[in-house]
């Protein structure tokens, strides 16, 4: 099935966490099948919600056993924060989330301060998503409402597979904060900053304009990879096991998503992106 995809869609933009590995260890089908796309002639880009930069998720995909083999390229939702950082005025950012995150930071004309200084504040995630919840922050961003201050969501995803462990990511604390009528501004899928990077990234990659229909979007994310393929024109395979409880099987999976994004165009529907 991949390989037909292949021939029709030379543009691949796919996820990486749930896709090509779960946090913990790679996806060794999902690796085989882009090594084999790429030799076909074929460009993969790497479309992620990582609050981190490409080189940042580079380092990460080596350090977990991902093969520079399997992409050509990687567009982060960490590089369409950062532009969303630098143009905070003032330029006083509080943070939520882990310290490996803080290179996001690194060669900005920003200062990372308390909340009670901040002029906005960035959010990569939970500090600790190995055992807390969005309700462990419910102060935080009640403070935050009080003043009025802009949440920059680095990372869209709501929830994501570590291992065998769904954790929660950043977009879960932006969905609360905006519950509370607080201000969110996202960097990553399924919004159009990142989608137009990774289009300009794509054409730099393979010398040439690259149109809508040769690109396929390859996800597990209902409402970022899905959602962002649907509302960009994309097509998308979808790729359960990752965020989405595929023990129904796959034609339940497809229905599912399908009832949340109705106009998803929804190539194939798979467990593992096997070349045949």
């Amino acid at each position: 099935m991949m390989q037909a995809l292949s021939a029709a869609h030379p543009v691949w933009f796919c996820d990486v966490w749930g896709v090509v590995h779960d946090g913990v260890h790679p996806n060794t089908a999902t690796i085989a099948t882009l090594r084999r796309h790429r030799a076909a002639g074929g460009s993969v880009l790497l479309l992620t919600n990582s609050p981190r930069s490409a080189a940042g998720v580079a380092r990460q995909l080596d350090s977990i056993g991902v093969p520079r083999a399997a992409w050509d390229g990687i567009v982060t939702s960490g590089d369409v924060t950062r532009s969303l950082m630098a143009a905070v005025p003032g330029g006083r950012l509080h943070h939520i989330g882990p310290a490996r995150d803080l290179s996001l930071f690194e060669g900005l004309d920003v200062r990372r301060v308390a909340l009670v200084d901040a002029d906005a504040v960035i959010c990569t995630g939970l500090f600790h998503d190995d055992r807390e919840t969005p309700a462990d922050y419910a102060a935080t961003l009640a403070a935050m409402k009080a003043r009025n201050l802009t949440m920059i969501c680095a990372n869209p995803d709501r929830m994501v597979r570590r291992g065998a462990h769904l954790i929660f990511c950043a977009g879960a604390l932006a969905e609360a904060y905006a519950a509370l009528g607080g201000r969110v501004e996202m960097a990553g899928k399924p919004f159009t900053p990142i989608y137009d990077l990774a289009m300009a990234e794509a054409a730099r990659l393979r010398g040439a304009a690259v149109s809508k229909d040769m690109v396929l979007a390859i996800g597990d994310g209902p409402d970022t990879d899905i959602k962002g393929a649907a509302d960009h024109g994309l097509a998308v395979v979808l790729v359960a096991d990752g965020v989405i409880d595929a023990s129904a099987g796959l034609a339940a999976v497809a229905e599912t998503v399908k009832a949340r994004v109705p106009h998803a165009r929804i190539a194939a529907t798979v467990h593992h992106l096997a070349w045949d």
